[in-house]
């Protein structure tokens, strides 16, 4: 069923940020003082590409906490799978009773029908909560992830570094050595010292999961 399909497909919201007392004080504490401006100039370029969402979630930490997020929602969707069962089987009753009266027929379509009701709002209400759990687990991953391709490219001497990560990408073309991705998946696995996950068993690229979630501010 498509609410069950949606349960596992992977969808990102926007984080949102509130005001509290203690930013307005913050914010009316004496600021230091700004850099002076960078000079513009003219210097060789050495570009990189790298694609920042996938890659998240590719680290150790990213497959654990993709692990935890997953197992948290384990028992509710074994319960749609259940639900789901009870409605075919139902319905499949339903088609078989030849001889029921137009009664009986119309009181159990009425019970699948509030079943059917009740299977979408959890399904909905399940997905909704799963998708804000995994747009966290990304998040904290993401803004810790940033610091080390940052780390990367400047120890490299890269002068640009480019997203390849969605699928509009407006990067046509670029040899195959320009991409950093695995290169700077393997310097936040050596320093986060998460350990690898175990194989879960091979799965279709298209399912992993990839939030467009806006990626922290370089700093």
């Amino acid at each position: 069923m498509n609410h069950v399909s949606k349960f596992s497909a992977l969808v990102v919201g926007i984080a949102t940020l509130a005001c509290s007392p203690a930013m307005f004080a913050q914010a009316a504490a004496p600021q230091p003082t700004a850099a002076a401006p960078v000079a513009p100039q003219a210097i060789p370029a050495k570009i990189a590409l790298i694609a920042f969402e996938q890659a998240v979630f590719a680290t150790n930490e990213g497959q654990k906490a993709l692990g935890d997020v997953g197992k948290k929602y384990e028992p509710q969707k074994n319960k749609i799978a259940a639900s789901e069962a009870e409605i075919e089987s139902l319905q499949k009753q339903l088609q078989a009773a030849t001889t029921i009266s137009e009664e009986d027929r119309a009181s159990r379509v009425r019970t699948i029908d509030a079943k059917q009701k009740a299977l979408q709002r959890d399904g909905e209400d399940a997905q909704t909560a799963y998708q804000n759990d995994l747009q966290e687990a990304y998040q904290k991953v993401a803004q810790k992830f940033n610091v080390v391709m940052q780390k990367y490219a400047s120890d490299n001497g890269y002068t640009l570094m480019l997203d390849v990560s969605g699928q509009q990408s407006a990067v046509l073309f670029a040899a195959p050595q320009t991409d950093v991705t695995r290169a700077v998946i393997d310097a936040y696995n050596t320093s986060s010292g998460v350990a690898a996950q175990p194989a879960a068993g091979p799965a279709p690229a298209r399912t992993a999961p990839r939030p467009a979630a806006p990626k922290p501010a370089a700093k």
